[in-house]
């Protein structure tokens, strides 16, 4: 059995990678999207708004800190895969290998932090990862969080990948809807600025309370 790291390596690496539910049902993992370059919409949702350094959690490939970086802003990139690491560092981007919760060398003071791609459900408690990058963000700084649509009820769940015949070990996860962000938001010591939905994704942008 594979660990889910090894098949996120193996998903960023090119091989067909599918995400299987405790329901036992499947999608494909879209890492042909994450790998390629930013879209349009990439581009206004997570870059444009950005202006000093930037935090990209589970960077994967690296297609939203790359972009970053050439346009010269400070950026790191985390991931679990060490293959994520690899590509982002190719795309010219700073990268290492942390979990959101691991002690980052760098240190806290981000001006943004980006939770692109569904990230938000991390760990499995977007209230407990908001709370983590609330300690690493600069008192003016802001959160980029990508949700789910209206109406997709919001909730915990155990997640594997299945690589070729092999299925990974479980790993929690979380689906957060735009709904519920004010209050898992608030929950995390976080206020909603606004919400973006451009080209099917809706983004929302946090700040902490009382600025």
């Amino acid at each position: 059995m594979l660990q889910s790291t090894e098949a996120f390596d193996a998903a960023f690496s090119g091989q067909s990678c599918e995400v299987v539910r405790a329901n036992g049902s499947t999608h494909a993992l879209a890492t042909h999207l994450w790998s390629g370059d930013t879209t349009a919409t990439d581009v206004s949702l997570f870059v444009d708004p950005c202006h000093g350094p930037t935090l990209d959690v589970g960077c994967g490939p690296g297609r939203l800190a790359g972009a970053l970086a050439s346009r010269g802003l400070e950026v790191l990139g985390i991931d679990t895969s060490p293959e994520a690491v690899r590509l982002t560092l190719a795309r010219g981007a700073m990268a290492l290998r942390r979990d959101i919760f691991d002690e980052l060398p760098i240190g806290s003071q981000w001006s943004h932090v980006l939770l692109a791609d569904g990230n938000i459900g991390l760990g499995g408690d977007p209230v407990v990862l908001l709370r983590r990058i609330l300690e690493l963000l600069d008192e003016n700084g802001t959160v980029l969080v990508e949700l789910a649509g209206p109406g997709v009820p919001s909730g915990p769940e155990q997640l594997r990948l299945k690589v070729g015949d092999t299925i990974s070990t479980s790993f929690a996860w979380c689906v957060l809807g735009v709904d519920d962000i004010e209050r898992v938001a608030a929950d995390a010591g976080l206020i909603v600025m606004g919400v973006r939905n451009q080209g099917g994704r809706v983004v929302a942008t946090l700040r902490p309370r009382g600025v």
